[in-house]
């Protein structure tokens, strides 16, 4: 159909849905078009914009496979009290399936303060473990074989610590740090702006950063240096355009910073890591999730110069969205979990975790947490969304929003840029 033909169609059609569609107040201002078709991704390119799986820009995901190959990591962020009751929900975990670790601290640790100093007084053990040496570092770790497991750590201002701490607990279980895998956030910029667990200021905090990368690209080759966290941004009321606008902006800030150190974009770009938010809006979650591979790797190529594929891919960790959980009638939680969960792998996710359905009341229950878990395994093995890569790929509504999030958020990181 010729588009003129189209443009007056679609302008009818506007016109019906204006007098027959429902005017609730939740719909009233609803920033979508009522229906999306060629005319809305005109300009369209298949090879800039799209790609295969696996080749830049990477939209369409970062491996070729992507899960017919082996699925996401099922990463349970846990973490609470003493290090030998964290260390029990670990192992709980693993014995139910979960791939991977991901541990919370309490936020004593957090901010560099033991669990006796009075400035930790009633916070130690809340909303993550409280580990104050290395003993209470291997005690977490007991009976977990650090050479098998990877292992995700929230923790930013004293990150170098407790890095270090894990290696020394792998070293005496046999492991070398040459083959440890895991992640620590170690992202301080957003610590700044969005969540308040920073120590130093931002010059000092940035030198500690780029001497991670540093070692690490020699010492610790398959460990992620950084999670650069879109996560908290988004839970402290961003958009999810702004969510990702930010989050790049600083990466590109880390990546600048390690240039300004000496160190080479190819030996250190290919560890850093994303950390996204899955709300409730499905569609939206997905094209940002599209975008952001897009836009990562434009920036990588184009205003870095970097040649090795991996270090344009933007690889991500998904947690769901703390801020959807409501304290009410929990049980609707699981619900909102399973479909912020659907949006994490329709748009291809490297791990993910799922929030328990108690939450916005306390810790999580054991049952609660195998829902969680298990919420995750039933999209893997029985949805049919892991069968597909990139499953919704030339959708007019996800390729025009793909687009359209792409698009406002280079205007953002123009705009922090100047």
């Amino acid at each position: 159909m010729a588009y003129e033909n189209l443009k007056a169609q679609i302008a009818e059609y506007n016109k019906l849905c204006d007098e027959k569609c429902v005017k609730t107040p939740e719909r009233q201002n609803l920033k979508y078009n009522r229906v999306y078709t060629p005319v809305d991704i005109e300009g369209f390119d298949y090879e800039r914009d799209l790609g295969m799986p696996g080749e830049y820009p990477y939209t369409r995901g970062v491996q070729p496979t992507m899960y017919r190959g082996r699925f996401w990591t099922m990463r349970m962020y846990a973490g609470f009290a003493t290090a030998e009751e964290s260390n029990k929900r670990y192992r709980y975990l693993i014995e139910s399936g979960a791939t991977g670790l991901s541990c919370a601290f309490d936020l004593p640790t957090q901010i560099g303060y033991d669990s006796d100093d009075v400035m930790a007084e009633g916070e130690v053990g809340k909303v993550g473990v409280a580990i104050d040496s290395l003993a209470d570092m291997e005690i977490l770790f007991d009976g977990i074989d650090l050479g098998k497991v990877s292992t995700s750590m929230t923790i930013n201002a004293p990150a170098s610590v407790l890095l270090a701490m894990y290696i020394a607990v792998a070293e005496k279980q046999g492991v070398p740090s040459t083959e440890l895998k895991g992640t620590i956030q170690n992202d301080i910029l957003k610590e700044y702006a969005a969540r308040g667990t920073y120590i130093f200021p931002p010059k000092p905090s940035m030198r500690l950063i780029t001497n991670i990368f540093e070692y690490c690209s020699q010492y610790v080759p398959k460990w992620n240096t950084i999670s650069i966290s879109g996560y908290h941004i988004r839970e402290a009321g961003s958009t999810a355009v702004q969510e990702i606008a930010f989050t790049i902006a600083d990466g590109i800030a880390y990546v600048e910073a390690a240039l300004k150190a000496g160190l080479d974009v190819d030996t250190f770009a290919g560890r850093l890591s994303f950390f996204w938010n899955a709300h409730n809006n499905v569609l939206e979650e997905v094209a940002k999730f599209r975008a952001s591979r897009r836009l990562w790797a434009t920036i990588m190529k184009e205003r870095f110069g970097a040649k090795k594929p991996k270090s344009m891919m933007l690889r991500v960790h998904t947690q769901t969205a703390g801020s959807m959980l409501t304290a009410q009638q929990v049980d609707n939680n699981i619900v909102r979990v399973a479909l912020q969960t659907a949006a994490a792998v329709m748009g291809g996710t490297q791990s993910l975790h799922t929030n328990s359905r108690d939450e916005a009341l306390a810790l999580p229950t054991e049952a609660s947490v195998q829902v969680a878990l298990r919420t995750q395994q039933i999209v893997a093995y029985e949805s049919g969304l892991a069968d597909v890569v990139d499953p919704l790929g030339g959708s007019y509504y996800v390729e025009a929003m793909t687009n359209a999030i792409y698009d406002e958020a280079m205007a953002y990181i123009k705009k922090i840029d100047e």
